[in-house]
């Protein structure tokens, strides 16, 4: 398969299957042998040779073995004499591919087994955030290994030199980005590219970059050390606009971290006066900010499809600092390209109002279209006949949810797919534009229930009023019936 990928005026072709016979010509004979012919190589995912062990071929969710033969020395000599040298970070490359060969050694520092990770050229990861980075907004990408953050920032290196025009340089620590050798794999498109020495000295060469080639955006993959996040926050200060990755899964990971929680701000430990205290009603030692952060954005790549995006960050620590938890905007990749924002933040409105604890009857009321009005005193027996009622938030918080259902102990689930539903709860902004996922609920018979404000009182008043079999919550519903109306 061949893909065409423009660099500057000119258009190069990127052969994906040129570039995994490559890998597969490092390896010994027999498991050559054994790969080549295979109709599922597009989802192969890397080749693991462990000294006395079979041969394993990994997949998404699986293995198989490539032989009954166990791997020897002669087997891993054979691999390492035909790729690159292996740098103090026990990787390797081979020459113009995007492949990574990485080691495990012994005591004796000799290699005992080797993971062969295959590497592809893919596109469309980054319009689900195109818009965020055309803002030149520096931005932090979070998620576990292999989730494809390097993958995003190889895209997002092509997209903003060869789109946007932008002088655009990547500090590339193991050449995962750009590929190994001195020529960068042309999936980077007109970007740069600079190699690093060793890992301990990419803090160094990130400063490098500024200070000799006028970038006006670096590309950095896996910030971890203090030292490298003082060195981010010295170049975001001089204007440069920053894409990176960073270890850690979530955006909680880095407030608690501190080696990289200057990227976020960093966080100071505060004494309030008794009158502060009082008025905040808190203890009077709490955490606070201390700083600008490094990053405008932080996105936590959840799965292949799905980003929540925090920002703007400044206010978002401030709020977790604050023991509120905001809820993230959450985009969804649908196909190859473009993306859908299924959950609003509600950064603003909390940062502005904190958490209204309002009893207002009209901030809550159920959609009509169903006919709930009429059963709303019978809400628990609507849902008997269901052991488990899946609920399928849309642009609510499942954090709210989830916190309601342990608080009254409400035998319900969450659902990520609406075909599961059985019902959906959404706000009403949302039920006013009538998205598609709304829209399709609809025609699905899925039961719609509307809530005024994406918060935790009007979450937890809901699922009262479907749920919770008290007499309190029988008699607010009788009260609130007239007040109640469809969207």
């Amino acid at each position: 398969m061949q893909l065409n990928i423009k660099v500057g005026d000119l258009i190069m072709e990127v052969d994906t299957y040129y570039e995994l016979e490559l890998l597969l010509n490092v390896l010994p004979p027999y498991i050559k042998e054994s790969l080549q012919g295979r109709d599922d190589l597009d989802n192969l995912i890397e080749i693991v040779l462990d000294l006395g062990r079979k041969p394993e071929a990994r997949f998404p969710g699986n293995f198989e073995y490539l032989s009954d033969k166990e791997v020897s020395k002669d087997d891993l000599k054979y691999v390492t004499d035909r790729v690159s040298p292996f740098g103090l970070d026990n990787r390797s490359g081979i020459e113009k591919t995007l492949h990574r060969i990485s080691a495990i050694k012994n005591r004796r520092d000799e290699i005992i087994g080797l993971t062969c990770r295959v590497g592809k050229t893919v596109f469309g990861t980054v319009d689900i955030i195109r818009d965020v980075i055309a803002e030149e907004n520096s931005m932090l990408l979070l998620g576990k290994p292999g989730i494809g953050k390097t993958t995003m920032l190889r895209e997002t290196s092509r997209i903003l030199a060869d789109e946007f025009n932008k002088r655009v340089v990547i500090v590339d620590t193991s050449n995962e980005i750009a590929g190994d050798g001195d020529i960068p794999h042309p999936g980077i498109g007109h970007a740069r590219r600079m190699q690093v020495k060793t890992p301990e000295k990419q803090h160094d060469v990130m400063i490098e970059a500024v200070e000799n080639h006028m970038p006006e955006v670096i590309i950095i993959d896996e910030i971890g050390t203090e030292k490298e996040a003082d060195a981010a926050k010295t170049i975001a200060e001089r204007g440069v606009q920053l894409i990176a990755t960073a270890h850690g899964n979530l955006l909680e990971n880095l407030i608690s971290n501190p080696t990289l929680s200057e990227l976020i701000g960093g966080v100071k430990s505060v004494t309030l006066g008794d009158e502060e205290a009082k008025k905040r009603n808190t203890q009077k030692a709490v955490l606070e900010r201390k700083g600008v952060p490094t990053f405008d954005v932080v996105a936590e790549i959840v799965d292949r499809k799905t980003l929540k995006v925090h920002r703007p960050v400044d206010k978002v620590v401030d709020l977790y600092l604050r023991g509120l938890i905001p809820q993230p905007e959450i985009r969804i990749r649908e196909g190859n390209t473009g993306g859908e924002i299924i959950q609003n933040s509600d950064v603003e409105g909390l940062n502005n109002s904190e958490i209204q604890t309002t009893d207002d009857p009209e901030d809550l009321y159920i959609d009509d279209s169903y006919d709930m009005i009429d059963q709303a005193k019978a809400q628990k027996s609507l849902w008997s006949s269901k052991k488990s009622p899946k609920i399928y938030p849309y642009a609510i918080s499942r954090k709210h949810i989830e916190k309601v259902i342990n608080k009254f102990n409400i035998k319900a689930s969450l659902t990520k797919h609406i075909h599961e539903a059985d019902l959906m709860i959404t706000v009403k902004s949302q039920k006013r534009k009538g998205t598609g996922k709304i829209k399709k609920a609809y025609e699905e018979d899925i039961p719609v229930y509307v809530i005024k404000k994406n918060n935790f009182t009007h979450v937890e008043k809901i699922l009262r009023k479907l749920f919770v079999d008290d007499d309190e919550n029988n008699d607010e519903t009788e009260a609130n019936n007239d007040e109640m109306g469809g969207g």
